[in-house]
């Protein structure tokens, strides 16, 4: 009997974990992020590509601290999609992280290969010209904090 008593104890302890990481998620769904900038770093011209940086904006509006170990995305050029890119920590221990306080809002950096192709070549002309584009992302966002992980789609300007 006692085996069964002690079965049932660590049964409702794990499903008390379970409960208590799932209060995290509206929190850590408050996550606001925004593309900042784009520049161009490097234009290798024999092999047509340009390397851009991209910088996100994410803001921590909640109560809860929390890291981010991935964001993908797809960056568009005045509306055409000119390639996708990926941020990611996620061979960085948790504590090595970026660690976003509450009120936090902290700049991220990510370099974006961009190749010339029939179809960006009116975008990749521009960009390394230095014209004025309108840059936008449609991504996802994953956000970690100690107890619980969400993953977020998110649309910037």
């Amino acid at each position: 009997m006692t085996v069964y008593a002690a079965i049932a104890g660590l049964l409702a302890m794990m499903g008390g974990f379970v409960f208590y990481a799932s209060l995290d998620n509206p929190e850590l769904d408050k996550i606001e992020i925004d593309l900042f900038d784009v520049q161009v770093i490097d234009v290798n011209n024999i092999d047509n590509r340009a390397t851009l940086e991209v910088m996100f904006l994410v803001k921590n509006p909640s109560e809860k601290t929390f890291t981010i170990p991935s964001i993908s995305y797809d960056l568009y050029a005045d509306g055409v999609l000119i390639g996708s890119g990926q941020y990611s920590t996620e061979d960085v221990a948790m504590p090595g992280r970026a660690a976003f306080y509450p009120g936090a809002e902290i700049p991220l950096k990510n370099m974006f290969y961009l190749t010339l192709t029939e179809q960006n070549a009116q975008q990749y002309n521009a960009i390394v010209n230095g014209e004025e584009l309108d840059f936008s992302v449609n991504g996802m966002v994953v956000v970690e904090s100690a107890w619980s992980l969400i993953e977020k789609e998110f649309k910037s300007n």
